[in-house]
């Protein structure tokens, strides 16, 4: 890979809220306290670069699921530090697997597209909707995470955020109207 990244295709930056998005998801509440996502995304960017000659892929969603893998193996880090667990592959495995979980429903936020051209264009969409989400208020975008991304019921997400129902009704309302406002006028 060239010395120059950055010229050649290799800014990492515009992943860093798409990961950021899949590591808190992916962070069990009752460590949030402990570990912050922004620290792990931020390990598993400063990881990619300096090992992006090991990267062999040619497509950005090669990229992007090499990006994940980091991701996933940062996270099992931090979280057997904390558990003080000794290495465990099916912990990592299984990281990689919730975050390849999370990712696709990221993708069903978007059209479903098939050729070359459409799933470039829908990784770009991808990175867009992760960007969005990090612009909404917290409240908002934990709603829309717990409930869309993570699969909870209104009733679960409410009780997570220690809300009503009701409540977490009318944040998803409010965030989805901001986001496809912020996604349309991108």
């Amino acid at each position: 890979m060239p010395q120059d990244a950055a010229a050649h295709g290799w800014s990492l930056e515009r992943y860093r809220e798409y990961l950021g998005l899949l590591a808190r998801l992916q962070l069990a509440p009752g460590l949030r306290g402990k570990l912050d996502p922004s620290d792990i995304v931020q390990q598993t960017l400063l990881q990619a670069h300096q090992n992006q000659e090991q990267f062999r892929g040619t497509t950005d969603g090669e990229r992007v699921a090499w990006l994940r893998r980091i991701l996933a193996n940062n996270l099992g880090e931090a979280v057997r530090r904390y558990g003080r667990k000794q290495r465990d592959i099916k912990l990592e495995r299984s990281l990689e697997a919730a975050l390849e979980e999370s990712s696709a429903r990221l993708e069903g936020w978007l059209a479903d597209t098939s050729s070359p051209g459409q799933q470039v264009l829908r990784q770009e969409s991808l990175l867009r909707l992760a960007r969005a989400l990090a612009e909404l208020p917290e409240d908002q975008r934990m709603a829309v995470e717990l409930h869309h991304l993570r699969g909870l019921s209104l009733k679960d997400t409410g009780a997570e955020m220690g809300r009503t129902k009701e409540a977490i009704a009318g944040l998803l309302f409010r965030a989805i109207k901001k986001l496809k406002e912020r996604l349309r006028d991108n």
